[in-house]
């Protein structure tokens, strides 16, 4: 017998019905859409495809908070509606949705003024997948002192869950800072190139902006290169590279795991 089957297959055909029109308001409703005496609920309909596009909307302010305190609410909403009609949602976890929204303000038109609005809108998704990440023990200075001088260069470590390396060529981590509360911003110079490193060593993330040559160190960490062959690559990028402050604010931060590193 197969009729354990059809209410599955009818549940799909309605959703395949119902769903298309929800983020397009020049849509016509779905024909399946019925209320009494099996007339078009056409009210009904509207409204929950209303209440749909302000939850979406709601859900990336959420997400993008500096975004949208540096444009304003109104401009933001506006930017975010015509995002969710071009991208819809594609999982049930409202805090994934939002990964092609920096892109889309990239190429917004209205956006064009703000150059490093997209990055702002990076770091953001960048923060919100640090909080998410999962947890793990960090490495110390402790730990890191077990490595034998003589093995340092060719140690090898773990990035945490949580790091994430970012590049930009505006000063977004200082944007990104004074957008994230809600104090006066000063004068900040937007085409000032800034690097930022994202952790979560704790509770709570923490971004912070990487000195010259730190983005270009931690990435080859990350990718799994030895110490030496990162801070080789530092010092060639940039010359003033400092290596132990750097070695001091990757331990700090919490960038790598504990006890999964190198050889002893």
């Amino acid at each position: 017998m197969r009729v354990a089957e059809r209410p599955d297959r009818c549940a799909l055909s309605f959703a395949a019905a119902f769903s298309p029109a929800l983020l397009d308001p020049q849509s016509e409703v779905p024909t399946v859409v019925t209320g009494p005496g099996e007339k078009i609920a056409v009210k009904r309909y509207n409204i929950y495809r209303n209440n749909v596009t302000v939850s979406l909307i709601d859900a990336l302010a959420a997400i993008f908070p500096a975004t949208q305190r540096i444009t304003g609410v109104e401009f933001f909403r506006a930017m975010a509606r015509f995002h969710i009609r071009a991208t819809p949602p594609t999982s049930p976890l409202l805090f994934e949705y939002g990964r092609d929204f920096p892109g889309f303000i990239e190429r917004y038109e209205y956006a064009q003024s703000m150059p490093w609005l997209a990055d702002i809108a990076r770091l953001e998704r960048a923060w919100l997948d640090s909080y998410h990440a999962a947890d793990g023990e960090t490495l110390t200075s402790e730990g890191l002192a077990k490595i034998s001088s003589d093995g340092l260069a060719d140690a090898i470590f773990v990035p945490h869950p949580a790091a994430r390396i970012f590049c930009s060529d505006f000063a977004t981590v200082s944007i990104f800072a004074a957008n994230r509360t809600e104090a006066l911003v000063g004068a900040i110079e937007g085409f000032a190139p800034e690097d930022a490193l994202i952790t979560r060593p704790g509770l709570d993330v923490v971004v912070r902006r990487l000195p010259a040559g730190g983005a270009i160190f931690l990435t080859h960490l990350v990718l799994g290169e030895t110490l030496g062959e990162a801070a080789a690559a530092a010092f060639e990028a940039s010359p003033l590279f400092d290596l132990p402050a750097n070695i001091a604010g990757m331990v700090e931060a919490g960038v790598f795991m504990a006890s999964q590193y190198g050889e002893l």
